[in-house]
């Protein structure tokens, strides 16, 4: 098997896994808040059958990673009525941040586990070991860049609705009706980071607190590889 079978078969996973809990974040919140719609929907699973976009999932991620972008995507969003949420208004900033708060939680769970399997390791590793240490790599840095991405205050991202649950209500509104045109700016960015991966728009925007954080979580796992 290729280096590039061996990588496509570790990234997918991690990807699927990441972005399924992700997803299954979302409607676990709504349900604890009220809103039992995803559970009604059987979309309380992790099961990624149920939550899988061919699109978002498979095929934009896998050609980003060909051609050298960031690999990013997205499956099928829990459905959230924010009516049934016992406060909506700031029900729907705790369903939109349960997403990127699970994804930082797995990203900190694969660094630990990262520094125990580096633990005593004193030449650099071959084989399986080395293509798991790799994997934990990846799921650090995928989840991060999820959670980040995903803060973006832009329709529909989760960052949108964290920041119309902060505006004041009139602006709330107002912003609320450019979602429309929040989906047009994401089919955009997507086409862009698809056409011309060296532009570098998510890079610029999305990358340095990505690296920031992965940083902090490489010098736990260090330290904990050197205990």
């Amino acid at each position: 098997m290729s280096d590039t079978l061996i990588l496509a078969a570790i990234l997918i996973p991690v990807l699927v896994v990441s972005i399924v809990f992700h997803e299954v974040a979302h409607g676990w919140m709504a349900l604890v808040l009220g809103d039992t719609t995803a559970k009604e929907r059987r979309r309380l699973t992790l099961n990624p059958v149920r939550h899988v976009d061919p699109v978002g999932t498979i095929v934009v991620p896998g050609t980003l990673a060909l051609v050298g972008g960031p690999v990013f995507g997205w499956a099928k969003p829990v459905p959230v009525n924010k009516w049934r949420l016992n406060n909506p208004r700031f029900g729907m900033m705790a369903v939109a941040a349960a997403g990127p708060a699970t994804n930082i939680v797995l990203a900190l769970i694969a660094t630990i586990v990262l520094g125990f399997v580096a633990r005593g390791l004193t030449v650099p590793p071959t084989g399986a070991l080395e293509w798991l240490i790799l994997g934990l790599n990846y799921a650090v840095l995928v989840n991060l860049f999820l959670a980040l991405f995903n803060m973006l205050p832009i329709p529909p991202f989760d960052g949108s609705h964290i920041l119309e649950g902060l505006l004041p209500r009139r602006w709330a509104a107002a912003y609320d009706k450019l979602r429309p045109l929040g989906m047009l700016l994401f089919v955009a960015l997507i086409a862009v980071t698809w056409l011309f991966p060296e532009s570098g728009v998510i890079e610029r925007v999305v990358l340095p607190p990505v690296e920031w954080l992965r940083g902090h979580m490489m010098q736990l796992a260090l330290a904990i590889a050197g205990g």
